[in-house]
C-alpha cells in the first residue's frame, strides 16, 4: 500500500472502497484529467480513461458516449455547479464518488490564483445522498474519514475527530 500521509491516507482507503466494489480489468470513466489516483488504478490493474479536462458542467459528452462500466469522480463534484444533470446523464449502472465535505469550522475552499480550483459545493453526507436518490441512484455503501494535519491549534484538534471525506458507491435504479 501506499504511505500512511496525505494525499496517501486518502489514496489507501479510496482503493481499498474501489477494490471492494469494482472488480480489476473493469473499464472505468474517472471524471478528470490523468492524476497521480487514476495512475494507481491502472498499476492496479484497471482500465481508466479520464476526461480531458472539458468543463462537465456545460459539456457532458464525455459521460454520454464513451463506454465504461464504472464511473469514478474522486473530489470532483464539489467543483460542479450542476452535478444533477451530470449524474442523470451517466452512461454506467454503478459510479463511486467522493467528496470533501463541509466543515462547519472552515470555510469552502476557494484558490486565488487558479479560477478552476474552486469548491462551489461542499457537501455534507446527507446532500450529497439526497442529490444521488434524486437522480435515480441506490447507494449501497458509503464510508467517511478524517485528514488530520500535524499542527497544534483548534482547527488540527478539530479535523483529527470530523471527518473530511466521503466516499460512495452506488448503482442505478433498474
Amino acid at each position: 500500500m501506499y504511505e500512511k500521509t496525505f494525499p496517501h491516507k486518502r489514496y489507501n482507503i479510496t482503493l481499498d472502497f474501489l477494490k471492494k466494489h469494482v472488480p480489476e480489468n473493469s473499464n472505468i470513466l474517472d471524471l478528470g484529467t490523468v492524476n497521480p489516483f487514476s495512475e494507481i488504478m491502472k498499476k492496479e490493474g484497471y482500465n481508466v480513461i479520464n476526461t480531458t479536462g472539458e468543463d462537465i458542467d456545460t459539456n457532458q459528452k464525455a459521460i454520454e458516449e464513451k463506454e465504461y462500466d464504472v464511473l469514478t469522480a474522486f473530489e470532483i463534484f464539489e467543483h460542479l455547479l450542476n452535478p444533477y444533470t451530470v449524474l442523470q446523464k451517466i452512461k454506467s449502472d454503478k459510479i463511486i464518488i467522493s467528496v470533501p465535505m463541509r466543515l462547519w469550522f472552515s470555510p469552502a475552499y476557494r484558490s486565488k490564483t487558479d479560477m478552476w480550483d474552486r469548491h462551489y459545493h461542499e457537501f455534507e453526507d446527507w446532500q450529497l445522498d439526497w442529490l444521488l436518490e434524486k437522480t435515480g441512484w441506490i447507494i449501497k455503501d458509503k464510508k467517511k474519514w478524517t485528514n488530520p494535519t500535524k499542527k497544534i491549534g483548534i482547527r488540527p484538534f478539530l479535523r483529527l475527530i470530523t471527518p473530511r471525506y466521503y466516499i460512495v458507491y452506488a448503482e442505478k435504479k433498474s
